[in-house]
């Protein structure tokens, strides 16, 4: 089957539909699918519930759908980048379903495996485990969460083989494994697209069976948080004041 397409609109063509759910990868502004994000925001499709760690930041990532209204909700762990987002949330105009980040990512998880729910002791005392089954094991209480399946997964990783075979880079490897495993259909965003057989099988992070569309493009890499120590040209050779 071919899986290589030429741009994100082509890839993204006959999947997108308002009201759709999707799970996107990606941590802040680190391993984004930043040419899916911005095509969904060309389509124009409306309503969407959006499963992801935040929003990215204002006008960029994620971001890009907030700022254009085409998101109704979002399940998250974390919003503190994104002020439009609070601002909306704040505002009632979004819904916002809080997670703790590692339920978000084992939800995902859970729904690309076929797992329905599972029990976490996460949350439990708090606004979280609201309206949520409890149960006690071995003398311990834990809530339960249930698995996500989203219509759509978008995800970007490094290398891609002509199958769909994913090869994540460093960090970039984040929330995106799990986000693609969750999608009724697995869109990718690939900087390198290599021959079948080329990479080593040891290294694949995720295998080609749960890929079914493939773009490669160019990615701007934004620094999401820029921390820098100022020079002092009148300082000592000691270093002092630095």
């Amino acid at each position: 089957m071919q899986k290589i397409y030429g741009s994100a609109a082509e890839a993204l063509d006959g999947l997108l539909f308002d009201g759709m759910t999707i799970a996107a990868g990606g941590f802040g502004l680190c391993g984004i699918p930043e040419l899916l994000i911005a095509a969904i925001r060309d389509a124009g499709v409306k309503n969407l519930t959006v499963a992801s760690n935040n929003a990215g930041v204002d006008g960029f990532g994620l971001g890009q759908l907030l700022d254009t209204r085409q998101v109704k909700k979002m399940i998250s762990s974390y919003v503190g980048e994104n002020a439009e987002f609070m601002r909306q949330y704040l505002s009632g105009e979004l819904e916002l379903e809080f997670n703790p980040q590692g339920t978000l990512a084992e939800r995902m998880r859970a729904g690309g495996a076929g797992i329905p729910g599972f029990y976490t002791k996460t949350g439990v005392g708090t606004v979280i485990a609201e309206g949520k089954e409890h149960k006690d094991f071995n003398g311990q209480t834990y809530i339960l969460e249930t698995g996500l399946v989203m219509d759509l997964s978008i995800v970007k990783a490094w290398k891609a083989d002509e199958t769909g075979n994913l090869v994540f880079r460093k960090t970039a490897r984040n929330f995106n494994p799990p986000a693609a495993t969750c999608g009724k259909v697995c869109v990718v965003e690939v900087e390198e697209i290599v021959p079948a057989g080329t990479l080593d099988p040891d290294h694949i992070h995720l295998p080609g069976i749960y890929v079914h569309r493939i773009i490669q493009g160019e990615h701007e890499k934004r620094i999401e948080q820029r921390t820098t120590r100022p020079t002092n040209k009148g300082s000592s050779a000691q270093g002092e004041d630095l």
